[in-house]
């Protein structure tokens, strides 16, 4: 009888102390089964196991063994050379006792969905989406969706799994995010991994650490604009970025797509220093100079009868100083001014991938470069308006070039006749005898019809920098 008393407590004690070590090999939610590694590249891997423990990685597409040791905080780190594009294959990690298995891992292309509510809008209930959702299996798209979370410090470990791109995985994915994906899959023929980080209402500076914010005045400023109790959203810097952003760094990743702003319209002009802030961030957290795409926001009427709206979209455009960024228009794809929400979404996600087809993955004969205002010149009781991107030309839809405003020097904007002249425009109003100023889709509700001859709209614009106060 003793002797079986000192087995069951021997077996207890072992049972003890294994227990523990077992459970200590943890990774980041981001790494899992049915996950996409970028392609060709040098891929960081992080995690937790016991302190000084070391750590040893395996691969199904090569015989190179990875070693690592723990530190005494647990935390280890190392990194793998992913293959080219294909699999299925498995990633294999013991410390001591412990293993975990990643399987049906894919190599191809990672991209970060991020933004407010326009990126986050689903497949059920984008216009466009929800009526192929139940049809919906595509084998070579995974996704990533991180839930919505927020933090006053950095957070490590992070939420999500991967889920197939299936109609259950997808229902409740950005709509953007996945028809930017299907394109890219169709076009590429590889594996395409979706990140999805996007919180409907939040203003852009919860996504960038709370100092690179409170280190700039203006910034600063600007933000303590932002912050108010919205009940469906945070509004404090850093927030996001610390339980959304962080767990995911430094993660290898092909690019980031972008679609907020509407948030940002009570204190405009700081945009584009703000997300140039945000970008550099990312792109040194991440360890890589990726590109960064972004939809410029929609007409809406509901910001009041100043245009903040139409600044933040002039902000965007001067977006496109920074490089590797690229920005697609949506003026032409709004069924109702007064819903912050455009419903269909595949337009918008088949832009911005046609975009990373041309430029960043080298692709020829796609039109993606929305024709942008370049310069004016005074003729007569006239002014000419040039444009970049109009090489063949443009055209209006329904009639004559609309939404043009000019004005003389006393600053008053009248609505002006407009006429296309090959890739220019020429504009000119009864009112006003020697006109000094343009104004293009300058209403925040405003929806133009001037296209280049790739059907793509022309961004709404301004010649002048005469004061606009928003406060």
């Amino acid at each position: 009888m003793k002797q079986i008393m000192r087995t069951i407590i021997w077996i207890c004690l072992v049972i003890a102390v294994a227990s523990p070590l077992k459970a200590q090999l943890r990774l980041p939610g981001l790494f899992d089964s049915h996950m996409v590694i970028q392609q060709n590249a040098t891929v960081p891997i992080w995690g937790w196991a016991q302190p000084l423990q070391e750590v040893v990685i395996n691969v199904s597409w090569d015989t190179t063994t990875v070693r690592t040791k723990a530190a005494n905080t647990t935390f280890w780190k190392t990194s793998l050379k992913s293959p080219a594009a294909g699999g299925p294959h498995t990633i294999t990690i013991t410390a001591g006792h412990d293993m975990m298995k990643l399987e049906d891992v894919m190599s191809g292309e990672v991209w970060i969905c991020s933004g407010q509510s326009n990126m986050e809008w689903s497949m059920a209930a984008a216009g466009d989406g929800k009526t192929l959702v139940d049809q919906i299996n595509d084998t070579g798209i995974r996704l990533f969706h991180v839930p919505k979370s927020a933090a006053n410090t950095p957070q490590n470990r992070g939420e999500g799994s991967w889920t197939l791109c299936n109609s259950d995985g997808v229902r409740g994915f950005s709509a953007v995010g996945y028809f930017f994906g299907k394109k890219l899959n169709g076009e590429l023929n590889v594996p395409i991994g979706l990140i999805n980080a996007s919180w409907g209402g939040t203003p852009a500076e919860v996504w960038l650490p709370s100092e690179d914010v409170n280190d700039s005045e203006d910034l600063k400023a600007a933000a303590a604009k932002q912050i108010d109790d919205k009940p469906w959203c945070p509004s404090r810097p850093g927030v996001v970025f610390n339980a959304m952003i962080n767990p995911l760094i430094p993660f290898r990743i092909a690019g980031a797509l972008w679609y907020q702003g509407e948030a940002n319209t009570v204190a405009p002009y700081t945009y584009k220093a703000l997300m140039e802030t945000l970008i550099k961030d990312w792109r040194e957290e991440f360890l890589f100079d990726f590109p960064f795409y972004y939809v410029q926001i929609a007409p809406f009427s509901g910001y009041g009868e100043v245009e903040k709206g139409t600044l933040i979209r002039e902000q965007e455009v001067k977006m496109l100083q920074i490089p590797k960024t690229g920005m697609v228009v949506v003026s032409d794809l709004v069924d109702n001014v007064k819903d912050i929400h455009p419903q269909y979404k595949k337009p918008v996600g088949e832009r911005l991938a046609n975009l990373a087809l041309a430029d960043t993955y080298g692709k020829k004969g796609i039109d993606y470069q929305f024709p942008l205002y370049t310069s004016m010149k005074a003729e007569k009781k006239k002014i000419r308006i040039m444009f970049q991107h109009a090489e063949g030309g443009l055209y209006s839809r329904g009639g004559g070039p609309t939404e043009f405003m000019i004005a003389g020097e006393d600053h008053k904007f009248y609505p002006a006749n407009a006429k296309i002249d090959g890739g220019a425009v020429i504009v000119w109003a009864k009112e006003v005898e020697h006109p000094v100023a343009v104004r293009f889709g300058w209403m925040n509700g405003s929806i133009p019809n001037l296209f280049n001859k790739a059907g793509l709209p022309v961004s709404s614009f301004r010649t002048d920098d005469w004061p606009i106060a928003v406060d």
